[in-house]
């Protein structure tokens, strides 16, 4: 099936858990709205954000408590048979047969995904697996795979049928430089054809990758942004300083501090101020990790979601 360009629009939806230590529910979602179009999209959050529950949701693997969601034409909440014939999923967490060789097991989601025809879904098991640099090792069984292996097998899965949507939840964590390096490609190449939206907590991977991202945080979308315009958005209001442990309270009471990172048993502190704060401070040259520390700490904002196009 061959793709025709389409977008997600995802509108008001919230989500809350019943929480039994408490007649308080646990506000999983708030309000959230996206526009998500063709291509790799980023949505950062630390844990607990939010991030999983809204990607299930899309999923429709679970229901918000309002709100609409529409991939093109399809309305994802009402139409789930429609919706999922035309998503692809690699979740967080995700199990495998250990003892199943990987082409016999691509093969058996193929059928599931409706591929039934055996000369067609030879074909299209073949090209999955050279797609994602898993063609030699189609007969190793999937519990000899590495992390990156299964992530990649996890990939070749979700892209049966030829999604419109592709969803990936955290997808390099735990992987080593090397494997995070080859799947961060394979998905650069996906994000031709389809939307592919990224979830995680790692900044690097959508700096890399996503030309559009949104950042959320308990529940709420705090920006919403072209990702070299964002990051632009801050130029020459980034300031460094490596101070010993000891003296960085003084400089968070002094200042509006954004991220702390260990230098060789010293701490590089990051502050966000308009204006040069002196104090043994110099202007860096903003990255993606600084719009993301400065929106989670509300240095240049309100909770409204912040939109630049």
């Amino acid at each position: 099936m061959e793709n025709s360009l389409v977008s997600l629009s995802i509108h008001n939806i919230s989500k809350a858990y019943p929480n039994g230590r408490s007649a308080a529910a646990v506000q999983a979602l708030r309000d959230v709205s996206l526009t998500i179009p063709n291509g790799m999209y980023g949505l950062l959050g630390p844990n607990g954000a939010g991030k999983s529950t809204l990607m299930r949701t899309l999923a429709t693997l679970q229901e918000p408590d309002e709100g609409q969601i529409l991939l093109g034409e399809i309305d994802i909440l009402k139409q789930k048979d429609e919706a999922r014939q035309a998503l692809g999923y690699l979740p967080q967490e995700f199990g495998l047969y250990p003892k199943a060789r990987a082409e016999d097991m691509l093969d058996y989601f193929a059928v599931l995904k409706g591929i039934t025809h055996r000369a067609s879904r030879r074909e299209v098991v073949q090209a999955l697996l050279k797609q994602t640099n898993l063609w030699e090792k189609r007969r190793q069984k999937l519990g000899g795979f590495s992390g990156g292996m299964r992530q990649r097998f996890g990939v070749a899965v979700a892209l049966l049928g030829s999604p419109k949507l592709l969803i990936v939840d955290e997808p390099t964590a735990g992987l080593d430089p090397a494997e995070r390096v080859r799947f961060l490609n394979l998905l650069s190449e996906l994000g031709e054809k389809s939307v592919v939206i990224l979830s995680t907590h790692i900044v690097e991977d959508v700096s890399e990758l996503c030309t559009r991202m949104a950042i959320i945080d308990q529940g709420r979308i705090l920006l919403e942004a072209e990702t070299l315009k964002v990051v632009e958005g801050i130029r020459g209001k980034i300031w460094r300083r490596i101070v010993e442990k000891r003296g960085l309270p003084a400089l968070e009471r002094e200042h509006t501090v954004i991220s702390t990172k260990l230098l060789s048993g010293r701490t590089v502190v990051h502050v966000y101020e308009e204006t040069d704060p002196g104090n043994g401070f110099e202007s860096v040259a903003p990255d993606l990790e600084d719009v993301y520390f400065t929106t989670l700490t509300g240095s240049t904002r309100s909770h409204k979601p912040e939109t630049t196009r």
